[in-house]
């Protein structure tokens, strides 16, 4: 247990992040908030009061609100209402930062947009943890979130984001690790430097790092589980001519679709999707 710094807040809706899996990670600050705020909001109100009673923090009469992405439009109101009669409010998601991935964004935005503060109480966050560990450039990143379910429209918003000059950051489940970082192979580069975090500052954390390749081979063959962050290289500029484009999708074009001949030479030569799926097309009208 920890001594309590308890005092009166300001109103204003304030934001802490919990911890991602070790419950000492919370920070001094956020427990005196906890502590502190006239009311208690929670994307998770059983493991949020866990954190509290590990911690010494009482509940007491303060309400404890569930706040989630299933009644998010009926509780954004009664939230909004208690900022409106002078109360301090504090949210804090499941695990993390709120506002990253996750139901606070809606809240957060709403406070703002009627004006009252919004204040944040930093702390743990799975990105950012991920991003240290890696071993990969972290002076410029893109946190791009959770990618679509089906293999297609994964593709296609990975081509969209190939040419982008920063490390790449994912939410994955464990369930799709495998399939995603196939696909990511195949429309990045399959010898792209890549790492899959899970479990991060729980008992069985891990990371595996390699090529994409090698990481889509290795969760095929050792499925991970828990929670997922998977860290990706940025590509590297390379000077391709356009006759070398058309030859390379004239040989592919031959064997495969179109789609598939792009996401192969766009794999080959390291080039942004986009442009070499337009010149596929192009290509396979003019037969």
């Amino acid at each position: 247990m920890v001594n309590l710094n308890k005092q009166k807040l300001a109103p204003g809706l304030y934001l802490i992040a919990t911890p991602i899996g070790t419950a000492r990670d919370i920070t001094l600050r956020a427990l005196d908030i906890l502590a502190s705020a006239d009311v208690i909001a929670a994307e998770d109100t059983r493991s949020l009061r866990h954190l509290m009673d590990i911690h010494g923090v009482a509940v007491g009469e303060r309400p404890l609100w569930a706040y989630h992405d299933h009644n998010g439009e009926r509780m954004r109101p009664r939230i909004l209402s208690a900022l409106a009669e002078g109360k301090s409010v504090v949210y804090a998601s499941e695990a993390g930062t709120p506002m990253v991935a996750d139901p606070g964004f809606d809240l957060g935005r709403a406070a703002v947009g009627e004006g009252y503060d919004l204040i944040s109480a930093p702390g743990p966050s799975a990105v950012i943890t991920a991003l240290t560990l890696a071993g990969l450039p972290t002076d410029r990143f893109l946190f791009a979130g959770f990618l679509p379910n089906a293999s297609g429209k994964r593709k296609t918003v990975l081509g969209e984001l190939a040419g982008v000059p920063a490390t790449l950051v994912f939410y994955e489940s464990p369930k799709r690790v495998a399939a995603m970082l196939r696909d990511a192979a195949l429309v990045l580069g399959g010898a792209r430097e890549a790492a899959m975090c899970r479990e991060l500052t729980k008992k069985f954390e891990e990371v595996r790092r390699g090529t994409l390749d090698a990481l889509a081979a290795s969760c095929a063959e050792s499925p991970p589980k828990g929670e997922i962050v998977v860290i990706i290289d940025r590509g590297r500029s390379v000077n391709v001519s356009e006759e070398d484009l058309d030859l390379a999708l004239s040989k592919a074009l031959g064997r495969l679709s179109v789609r598939d001949a792009a996401d192969a030479v766009t794999a080959e030569l390291g080039l942004p999707r986009r442009q070499v799926y337009q010149r596929a097309l192009r290509l396979a009208a003019e037969g």
